[in-house]
């Protein structure tokens, strides 16, 4: 039987060397169904193999959020320069046109509000035949690994794969860091491991200063890094393009863009760096002229 301590022997990540890709352009998806990989080239840029998602889906459990109290005026500027919305079908429905043709990333699950303590007690709120009404590029499941309703959660996710795989959906899984536990390597090399083998055909997860390239490395799938709490502007594009450098594959910002002081700015800016692989200080000199 694995015991908890058993990650302390991994040691030979083999970072330098990167994961064989036979006929696709997606890590790990050589081997899923057409359908399954036409959604995922919506998802990742065959031509970069990148992706630049925009999560606004903080409604669903913070009510009107600073930057997004009118989605139907903030949301559809923005998605010119994006390749992914990932939200809810009730935001995605009422205030995104059909007509913009973007992939959907469709938060999957719910639960609790900020008006709780404990965030990590979900269950699934959406049908997969909803989704597919929606068009949805991905499921979005959270995962609360390490936390007092784990099992709850990746019960979701599974779920999730399952329904998924039945109509060559992808599933993203997002590692949803509880307050007990520390974004270092350890953990989310652990979290971001778990999830994929579980199924998911990407995971979020945050990024960590110390052997991120590591966690990336033993991930079979693609990771894209997620933006976090609002920081400066050229510290989110750092982050974006340090998280490239260790390589992700994406970028999945919401409040550093929405609540940039110029969110159309910011947007391109963070674009350059995911798409054309512009350096941070090119980034900052781009935002600043469009600003």
């Amino acid at each position: 039987m694995a015991d908890k301590d058993g990650n302390k022997l991994a040691k030979d990540f083999a970072v330098n060397v990167p994961a064989e890709t036979k006929s696709f352009h997606v890590k790990g998806m050589d081997n899923v169904d057409w359908g399954m990989k036409d959604r995922l080239s919506r998802i990742f840029d065959p031509k970069s193999g990148r992706t630049l998602m925009l999560a606004f889906d903080h409604g669903y459990i913070m009510g009107s959020t600073s930057g997004l109290e009118r989605l139907d005026l903030y949301i559809p500027p923005l998605t010119p320069y994006i390749d992914v919305l990932m939200g809810t079908r009730g935001a995605i429905r009422a205030t995104v046109p059909p007509t913009f043709n973007k992939a959907v990333a469709l938060r999957y699950d719910c639960g609790t509000t900020v008006l709780k303590e404990d965030l990590s007690l979900g269950y699934q709120g959406v049908s997969i035949e909803d989704a597919v009404r929606l068009n949805a590029s991905a499921l979005a499941c959270q995962c609360f690994v390490g936390s007092e309703n784990e099992v709850h959660s990746l019960k979701i996710l599974t779920d999730a794969v399952d329904a998924g795989n039945k109509f060559g959906i992808p599933v993203l899984g997002v590692t949803a860091v509880g307050k007990e536990m520390a974004r270092d390597e350890r953990y989310l090399g652990l979290a971001t491991r778990v999830i994929a083998e579980l199924g998911a055909s990407f995971v979020k997860t945050y990024y960590c200063q110390e052997g991120f390239d590591k966690v990336v490395a033993g991930c079979p799938v693609p990771i894209v890094i997620a933006g976090g709490k609002k920081i400066p502007e050229k510290d989110a594009l750092m982050l974006a393009w340090k998280a490239l450098d260790c390589g992700a594959v994406g970028v999945d910002m919401g409040r550093n863009i929405f609540q940039a002081d110029d969110p159309i700015a910011m947007v391109q800016a963070v674009r350059s760096i995911v798409h054309e692989n512009n350096s941070v200080e090119g980034a900052w000199e781009m935002y600043q002229d469009l600003k």
